[in-house]
């Protein structure tokens, strides 16, 4: 595999306390040799598993350990290695750190400079696997993936601590191979990566109202079962995330999902279609841009039980009728706002969503092949098509939903700047 994106490129590894921490050491070697400018940054419990001169061996550079130690020279060591990085791998990524950098603590060096630094994160994360399966975990994953970092999926196979199963840090040469693709892509003349520029854009949408509808909705059969879709919210969320840090004032309504609210929104939950509706119904008159990124059931029970049915028939018939349609129905009253709808679909892709676009007057359509490999309603990546009025159509590769959501982003901002004819 080629590096050569990798050529000159501050890399900064943040390496916490876990047994799988002298795999990184790989890692720091590999990427020295394909020319990177490598920093380690080591908690102090990372440094009783593999020793910090190791680390110094083979970056060639000093390892920071010590969040107060006196500096050789004077610098601010968490600010100045964040903003001369390229990108920040955090491996292995405890539970522990993970939770930290969720809450955005900053009491040691590897959580201090991600949280200072705009360069992209990846995380790396490596434990038991009854504690990566936790609740609490998984939320505070959740919550990273939301603000932006790219989350490596752990491997399967035997654990330290006796165990088989998902839990094992990367392989080094998967996480080498992941600093490539995401350094792999336009850079500015500062030599910084198409999704941290993107963040510095600056208020594109400043004084504009972004309306978003997001994840899926449930319709009740009675009182405990529900009508419903594989969609976790996560492509909306993305949406949500880019508006704000564009200076968007955005209304995110949200179908039931386990993701945290983006910073900088407002959100408003709801379950039925209806309810999607309604919520829409209240915020549109002040929308600028609607999204319509949410995956409502189309069909809904017509006369659901009051009361939990019990399982006594050998079968029952449910009797469905069509939900609102929620695109259509802000269609209808378009105006000068901007009108984006996302198209899942399972065949006839382009075709499907040139007919959508027409259909419901839109200015935009994203369309996605929910059957393609990475482009799942539940996974982090996305493969797209920009489908424009004009018969334009932008195939998009695969890349995470929220450098999904900042193309989109840019195509909003231009059509906006369009309508207030600047």
């Amino acid at each position: 595999m080629s590096h050569c994106h990798l050529r000159d490129k501050c890399i900064a590894i943040g390496v916490t306390g876990g047994i799988a921490a002298y795999k990184v050491a790989g890692v720091a070697s590999a990427l020295r040799q394909a020319g990177a400018d490598v920093h380690v940054i080591m908690t102090a419990a990372a440094t009783h598993f593999i020793s910090p001169l190791t680390f110094a061996t083979l970056s060639g550079n000093e390892v920071v350990a010590d969040m107060f130690e006196r500096p050789a020279h004077w610098e601010i060591k968490h600010v100045a290695l964040a903003d001369r990085a390229d990108a920040f791998l955090v491996a292995p990524a405890s539970a522990n750190t993970i939770a930290k950098l969720a809450a955005g603590l900053a009491d040691n060096m590897v959580t201090a400079v991600a949280l200072a630094t705009r360069a992209p994160v990846i995380i790396a994360p490596a434990m038991n696997e009854h504690m990566l399966a936790h609740r609490a975990t998984q939320d505070n994953l959740a919550r990273l993936r939301a603000f932006g970092y790219h989350v490596m999926e752990c491997g399967e196979g035997h654990l330290a601590c006796g165990a088989t199963g998902q839990g094992r840090l990367p392989e080094p040469a998967a996480m080498v191979a992941e600093v490539e693709r995401i350094l792999g892509g336009a850079r500015d003349p500062a030599g910084r990566s198409e999704l941290a520029l993107s963040a510095t854009k600056g208020p594109a949408l400043e004084g504009l109202t972004v309306l978003i509808t997001s994840g899926p909705t449930r319709e009740p059969i009675d009182a405990v079962r529900f009508i419903s879709n594989r969609s976790t919210g996560k492509m909306g969320y993305a949406l949500a995330q880019a508006a704000a840090g564009r200076g968007a004032r955005v209304i995110l309504v949200s179908g039931p999902t386990a993701l945290p609210d983006p910073p900088g929104t407002q959100v408003v939950r709801v379950e039925t279609t209806a309810e999607m509706l309604a919520a829409v119904e209240q915020h549109v008159e002040h929308a600028d841009v609607v999204i319509g990124a949410a995956a409502p059931s189309d069909y809904a029970p017509q006369e659901p039980a009051a009361h939990k049915i019990t399982k006594s028939a050998p079968h029952i018939a449910l009797k469905l009728e069509r939900t609102p349609d929620l695109l259509a129905w802000v269609a209808e009253r378009k105006g000068e706002r901007v009108l984006v709808g996302f198209a899942a679909e399972t065949s006839d892709l382009i075709a499907r969503a040139q007919d959508k676009l027409a259909r419901k007057r839109l200015d935009l359509m994203v369309a996605n092949d929910v059957t393609v490999e990475g482009a799942g309603f539940a996974a982090d990546t996305n493969v797209a098509a920009l489908v424009f009025p004009d018969g334009r159509v932008e195939e998009l590769p695969l890349m995470s939903k929220l450098e999904l959501a900042q193309r989109v982003m840019e195509v909003i901002a231009r059509l906006a700047r369009e309508r207030r004819g600047a």
